[in-house]
């Protein structure tokens, strides 16, 4: 008797997360659009950088475009830029806003909840799922973009975003640590993405939800936004993994970045787990409700507001962080090391920083103009020093200043300082590195 009591009790028993994992898993890959898309993840960005950094015209309005055919990493952090404004917030929608909505438009909830008998396994081994498939997406993007990148110019020196030259090995590492910074971001996405398949249903909405967050926070990213309102949106966590590219790095934004994402990431799955549990599954025309939406809204914009108020309260980010004396430092740095590399390329006695005694005067749009904030009325002049010379040398830079601190800095004479002409390097012909640069502004650090 006790034997068949136990039989019922057994067979009711949830089956296991692993199991359920990877059911999901096989449903996924077996998908022709996310077979599409790794194929594309794991071979687009190789071929990309191979042909473009074999070409004598480069995307120099993208970070480090300009050295793609100078060094292979360069092309990989190409791809890492395009992935974070593009690639990357698509992908997840694709897969996370995705992955719950399929089975209201199949009608199968009843068969998945008869097989599993637990919805909190049901949403574990789906979320879970949905990672392992964008991690191999992203995985992808990261091996192809640097494989491409090495295969067609090789492992060479990269320019930092300050003008210092970095060498190959620690080049490696801080591409291989801009692109893990880049995940607490996806994440971010990935979990509005699974919300979103929550909460709208069977909507096709659902499965634009990432993909149109991005959009309009890359909208909300040109206005001249104070620094901290900035800071506290997932979306400068896919800008911030410029920072490691400075000596020295510009911690601040990148931690902050990588908390306010994974708080973003918390956040939202937690709110798709409730909104999941309390949903009925016996309704078979779901598709969403304004109280759901309202309840996945409400809690992320207070996320905006708390995190706002803690960067505010705890960092020295006023305004919009970009001042005049930060604009007039970096860009003497900056000149600085490049100064020495066009020596070094053009076989003159070197000089050090020290030497060169290099210092920026920078005026914003006139006597009228507050000198702070994005522009590309900046106008500088740059002076330094040269060890035995009597007389100081100037050249005059149009810097072209975006809202979230990056510029670049445009020579505008004397034309054999920063303007255009060709420079023989270990890799063939370059333009003179004094032409035209970019440069990170820490939109943190204190004047």
């Amino acid at each position: 008797m006790t034997a068949t009591l136990a039989e019922p009790r057994a067979a009711a028993r949830p089956a296991p997360v692993l199991n359920g994992y990877r059911f999901e898993l096989v449903k996924l890959l077996s998908q022709w659009r996310i077979r599409l898309l790794l194929a594309v993840c794991w071979l687009g960005p190789a071929a990309f950088v191979a042909v473009v950094s074999l070409q004598s015209s480069l995307p120099t309005d993208t970070v480090f475009g300009r050295w793609m055919n100078a060094t292979g990493w360069a092309g990989s952090l190409v791809v890492l830029d395009f992935s974070c404004t593009w690639s990357l917030p698509l992908l997840t929608s694709l897969v996370a806003g995705d992955v719950f909505a399929v089975e209201d438009r199949l009608g199968t909830w009843r068969h998945l909840l008869v097989a599993v008998r637990s919805p909190r396994r049901i949403f574990v081994a789906k979320s879970l799922a949905s990672l392992t498939v964008i991690l191999l997406l992203v995985a992808g993007l990261t091996a192809s973009g640097i494989a491409g990148g090495l295969a067609a110019v090789g492992n060479g020196q990269l320019v930092g975003l300050d003008g210092r030259l970095i060498a190959p090995a620690d080049a490696a590492g801080t591409v291989l640590l801009a692109w893990a910074c880049a995940l607490a971001p996806t994440l971010a996405f990935a979990a509005v993405g699974l919300l979103g398949s929550v909460v709208l249903g069977r909507s096709p909405m659902g499965l634009l939800v990432p993909a149109l967050l991005a959009l309009a926070l890359q909208l909300a990213q040109l206005l001249p936004l104070p620094a901290a309102v900035r800071l506290a949106l997932p979306s400068e966590g896919f800008l911030a993994w410029r920072g490691l590219f400075t000596s020295p790095a510009q911690a601040g934004p990148l931690i902050i970045g990588i908390v306010v994402s994974l708080a973003w990431a918390v956040t939202a799955t937690a709110l798709a787990y409730r909104l999941f549990l309390r949903r009925d599954f016996t309704d078979l025309s779901y598709d969403g409700s304004a109280r759901n939406i309202l309840a996945g809204v409400a809690p992320v914009a207070a996320l905006v507001a708390v995190a706002y108020g803690v960067i505010a309260v705890a960092t020295p980010a006023t305004g919009s962080g970009i001042e005049k004396a930060k604009v007039q430092d970096s860009l003497a740095t900056a000149f600085a090391h490049l100064y020495r590399l066009q020596t070094r390329e053009l076989h003159r006695p070197d000089v050090t920083e020290a030497q060169l005694q290099t210092s920026a005067s920078c005026d914003k749009g006139g006597s009228r103009v507050l000198d702070e904030g994005a522009g590309n009325d900046w106008r500088c002049v740059v002076s330094w020093h040269l060890p035995g010379a009597t007389a100081l040398g100037s050249a005059i830079y149009q810097l072209d200043i975006t809202s979230d601190g990056r510029y670049i800095a445009d020579g505008d004479g004397p034309k054999e300082v920063n303007g255009y002409f060709q420079v023989r390097t270990p890799t063939g012909d370059a333009p003179n590195p004094l032409w035209q640069f970019d440069v990170n502004l820490d939109l943190l650090r204190a004047p």
